[in-house]
């Protein structure tokens, strides 16, 4: 996946639908939350289940789809699977530039309220970071 950048024209995108996996990845609260728990360390499925407190039906798709963009990887060792982070270094610095984005685009406010109207719709709480 190569995107080249020209500052006199615009993005091109060599695999787009690679793109488009990646960020439907990175849409979803629940998967962002798995990634988070994931970044402190190696976890088995019924961990994540019931660190999320969600059905492990939930926790297993949302870790697909994860692992299907390369975000995750899966040991499984006897009956457990285990799930830890591909790159978290590299994770890391894609969560400080999208962050770095918002701040320069001044979206944390418009952020703020779509994750108010999204917890009055759906009852779920989407935790603030910070």
């Amino acid at each position: 996946m190569t995107m080249k950048i020209h500052s006199s024209g615009p993005l091109w995108f060599e695999d787009r639908s690679a793109y488009a996996a990646l960020f439907h990845a990175l849409a979803e609260p629940t998967r962002l939350a798995l990634l988070e728990h994931l970044a402190t360390g190696e976890h088995r499925v019924r961990d994540m289940v019931d660190h999320m407190q969600l059905a492990q039906s939930t926790v297993s798709k949302h870790l697909a789809c994860l692992r299907d963009c390369g975000l995750v990887s899966v040991r499984v060792e006897g009956r457990s699977s285990w799930f830890s982070l591909v790159d978290p270094g590299r994770l890391e610095k894609l969560v400080a530039m999208a962050d770095e984005l918002m701040t320069a685009s001044h979206a944390a406010g418009s952020l703020r309220d779509h994750r108010e109207r999204h917890e009055k719709i759906t009852g779920q709480v989407v935790p603030e970071e910070g």
